[in-house]
C-alpha cells in the first residue's frame, strides 16, 4: 500500500532527520537498473522506460546536492550495451543526449563524461564533450555521467595509457615494472583526481556490479534497493544514506 503525501512526507523528514554527518559519503556511485522491467511491468515500450529513467535523474542529483554529497557518477550506459539492436540503441543514446543536455542547462552542476568514448556515435560524443565544455567552470557538485563506460575496459585503457606515457619518456618495460604500484594505474583512470567512491546504489533488486568501477569500488559500500530506476525516490535514497551511516567502514583490514 503506497503511503499517502502526508505520511510520506513525514517519514522523509524522520529519516533525513536523524542522518549524522557520518551518513554523508563524499562520492556516489549510482548504477540506474531497471527502466525496461519498469516498462514491460507497464505495458509500456522500452523507450518509455528510459525516458522515465532519464527524468528521474534530476532529482536524484537534487537529493544528493541537498545533503552534501560532492560527487556522483551516473552510470547510463554500458560498454555492453553498445551491443544491442539498433532498434533499441538509437533511441536510447538520443534519450541520453537529451538528458545530458538538461542537466547541463540548469547550471547546477559540473559534468564530466567517463568511459570509451571513442566507442560512442560522433553525434553522442559531441554532446557529451559539449555539455562537459559548457558546464567547466560551474562551482557545483562533480557529475561523472558514465556512457559506453566498463571497469574491465577502464583498466585496460589505464595500463594502456600508462605505458604509452612512459614509452614517450623512454622507460623501458623492466624499469616500469620495478616502479610500478597502484598509485600509477590510478592516476590514469577516467576519475583520476577524484575520491573513490564511498557508497555505491544499484536498484533494480540486482546485487552484482557487472563492471561498474571495479577499480575504485574496492573499498566502497554497497546498497541494493528492490526499486526499478524510474521508481526510486528520495525516501529510497535516504535508507541508502542511514544503512550506510550505521556500518562500520574497514577499507579492507
Amino acid at each position: 500500500m503506497a503511503l499517502s503525501n502526508p505520511l510520506y512526507t513525514a517519514y522523509e523528514r524522520r529519516l533525513a532527520k536523524h542522518l549524522s554527518a557520518d551518513s554523508v559519503p563524499r562520492h556516489v556511485g549510482v548504477m540506474l537498473d531497471g527502466n525496461r522491467r519498469w516498462a514491460k511491468a507497464r505495458g509500456a515500450g522500452t523507450s518509455e522506460g528510459h525516458q522515465a529513467g532519464a527524468d528521474n535523474i534530476a532529482n536524484l542529483l537534487t537529493w544528493c546536492e541537498e545533503v552534501g554529497v560532492e560527487v556522483v557518477t551516473l552510470w547510463l550506459l554500458s560498454t555492453d550495451n553498445l551491443a544491442r539492436d539498433e532498434a533499441e540503441l538509437r533511441p536510447l543514446l538520443g534519450i541520453i543526449e537529451r538528458a545530458v543536455d538538461a542537466l547541463a542547462g540548469t547550471g547546477r552542476w559540473r559534468l564530466h563524461p567517463v568511459g570509451a568514448l571513442s566507442l560512442l556515435p560522433d553525434v553522442t560524443r559531441e554532446r557529451l564533450m559539449a555539455a562537459a565544455a559548457r558546464t567547466a567552470d560551474v562551482d557545483g557538485m562533480l557529475v561523472n555521467v558514465a556512457v559506453g563506460y566498463g571497469g574491465r575496459r577502464e583498466i585496460a585503457d589505464a595500463v594502456r595509457s600508462l605505458l604509452l606515457e612512459h614509452a614517450g619518456r623512454g622507460t623501458t618495460i623492466e624499469e616500469l615494472a620495478e616502479i610500478l604500484d597502484v598509485e600509477h594505474i590510478a592516476e590514469h583512470l577516467y576519475t583520476k583526481g577524484q575520491p573513490d567512491p564511498d557508497l555505491v546504489i544499484r536498484t533494480s533488486g540486482e546485487q552484482r556490479l557487472g563492471g561498474f568501477l571495479l577499480w575504485q569500488s574496492a573499498h566502497s559500500e554497497f546498497y541494493f534497493c528492490e526499486a526499478y530506476w524510474p521508481d526510486f525516490r528520495k525516501v529510497d535514497f535516504l535508507r541508502a544514506l542511514r544503512a550506510y551511516g550505521e556500518r562500520h567502514r574497514r577499507f579492507g583490514a
